[in-house]
């Protein structure tokens, strides 16, 4: 019987955080699509800075805003399954949010080339996100490795004491 590579016991830490940041995410690209959360609902389009809906009245998103909120959340799910993915999670998408914020920068609010669109508020939002990523990611990758105890291992006990004789 071959064993099972699962690992046993609780989520770390950094599992934990790349979870609720994806779970976070999700939650932000279905509420784009939410009257009464997003303003200006009847003014959502596809993508481009022409888009006026602004989820709770502050950020500015398009249809192709709310998805990328969506796929980013279930990447983010998904990849929290293990440690070293929920690290890359946090890491990688956190270096792709600073990212954003600058670009969001460069180009400005009502460009052509704001396809996502991003307004003012995004981009400084972009920022937090992305520092605030890559420091859980830091300071939650420190401390003991995860366990790597599988399900039927068949690892003999050990002892310390010689076969055959008690403990007192």
């Amino acid at each position: 019987m071959a064993a099972s590579t699962r690992l046993r016991g609780a989520r770390t830490g950094l599992q934990r955080a790349a979870l609720g940041t994806g779970a976070v995410f999700c939650l932000a690209g279905i509420l784009g699509f939410i009257p009464g959360v997003t303003s200006n609902l009847e003014s959502l389009s596809p993508a481009g800075h022409g888009s006026g809906a602004l989820l709770l009245g502050i950020f500015q998103v398009s249809v192709l805003h709310n998805l990328v909120h969506l796929l980013f959340g279930v990447a983010g799910v998904l990849m929290a399954a293990t440690h070293a993915q929920a690290r890359n999670f946090l890491v990688y998408g956190g270096v792709v949010y600073l990212v954003l914020w600058l670009y969001g920068l460069l180009v400005g609010d009502t460009t052509p080339a704001n396809f996502v669109p991003a307004n003012n508020a995004d981009n400084w939002l972009h920022l937090s996100l992305g520092l605030a990523m890559i420091a859980l990611a830091v300071m939650l990758a420190r401390g003991p490795a995860p366990s790597t105890t599988t399900e039927n291992s068949t690892a003999p006990a050990t002892s310390s004491s010689p076969p055959g004789t008690r403990r007192h």
